[in-house]
């Protein structure tokens, strides 16, 4: 894939300064502004020139268009890669994940629009984000698993500091949350309606900045936003959730889901065992154990174990299988090795982690 084949990248990544804040909007709609690797580098670019810079008191992040803040990475990209026997598949995750740390790293506040679809690659932009917005058109995913891969991007650590189990469910099922449950979790810090969004930009544009940019930061949302939200979904499923994904393997889950009722969630251990069930096996088995080795890792020791697992992923995995059946040909009939839960073996997932 040639760059020259596509509109001027820099255009996929819009940079201006206003009132000492750097404003980065990914900007590409039509693919609900999912990142190519021209982008990664135009992030990265942008965040080192700002981070330098003593006139830029803060960053904020968000995607252009009201469908989505960034629904993961340019995976088409990285399958016709793979398929060429090129090396983009190989560069775009060692940058993506150096860009990712940076942001959980970075010097000065950033604060990240979650409007619309965060999925993948767009969760790994704003989980290290000081401020996370979301709206009520948020949807917010770690999607991996429906196309046989694994959530990365950092979700090893983002996730599996989520409290009880909920970041296992999250990760290893790849269900979508919305604004509420996405605050329950600690996923997102503030609600804001997305009515709202233009009177945050009008306020960020006259804000006066004192010692503590990211403290100006928080008053301006607290003018228009709130930090809680009543009837999260996630907090009735608690019980059960903790309950299930605490068991030692996807197997065990499945199996308890079907059989045994914990509180009222009957219908919902039903549908997420069925769910998990049309998952790659072999992706959610990595998944959960990666989540697990997760808990006890520092955030680049999480990374780290995320690059190694890609390293062997293309080659060992179930992605070029699952993109091939849900986005190439679309006929949704993965052929996932193994195809089912009861094929695989314990060996087969801990090979992957071999060499750590």
């Amino acid at each position: 894939m040639t760059a020259h084949a596509q509109a001027p990248t820099e255009a996929h990544v819009l940079a201006e300064v206003r009132n000492h804040i750097g404003h980065l909007t990914l900007n590409r709609p039509a693919g609900l502004n999912a990142l190519t690797l021209d982008m990664v580098r135009s992030l990265q670019r942008q965040l080192d020139a700002w981070a330098a810079d003593t006139q830029v008191h803060a960053v904020v992040l968000r995607g252009e268009g009201p469908k989505g803040f960034c629904a993961g990475g340019d995976i088409r990209s990285l399958y016709d890669s793979y398929k060429a026997g090129d090396s983009l598949h190989r560069d775009f995750f060692v940058e993506e994940y150096a860009l990712d740390l940076c942001i959980h790293h970075y010097p000065k506040p950033i604060l990240a629009l979650m409007d619309g679809f965060t999925l993948g690659g767009g969760m790994g932009l704003a989980q290290g984000a000081d401020l996370r917005v979301v709206t009520e058109r948020s949807r917010l995913a770690m999607p991996e698993t429906a196309i046989g891969y694994f959530p990365d991007v950092g979700g090893s650590y983002f996730l599996s500091r989520i409290p009880g189990e909920l970041g296992t469910y999250l990760g290893v099922s790849g269900v979508q949350v919305q604004a509420a449950d996405a605050l329950y979790c600690g996923l997102a810090d503030w609600y804001l309606d997305s009515s709202k969004l233009a009177s945050l930009d009008e306020r960020l544009n006259t804000l006066s900045f004192g010692e503590h940019p990211l403290k100006d930061l928080q008053g301006a949302l607290a003018k228009l936003g709130t930090q809680v939200l009543e009837d999260a979904p996630l907090a009735k499923l608690r019980p059960a959730i903790d309950h299930f994904f605490a068991l030692p393997d996807v197997g065990s889950i499945v199996e308890q889901l079907r059989a045994v009722t914990v509180a009222d969630s009957h219908d919902w251990a039903v549908k997420t065992a069925d769910l998990l069930d049309s998952r790659s096996p072999l992706a959610v088995a990595v998944t959960l154990e990666m989540l697990r080795r997760g808990r006890h890792l520092s955030l680049e020791d999480c990374f780290a174990m995320e690059l190694h697992l890609d390293r062997q992923w293309f080659e060992h995995g179930d992605l070029i299988e699952g993109v091939r059946a849900l986005i190439i040909d679309k006929d949704k009939q993965p052929r996932w090795n193994p195809a089912t839960l009861a094929g695989l073996s314990r060996q087969r997932v801990e090979q992957f982690f071999e060499g750590l």
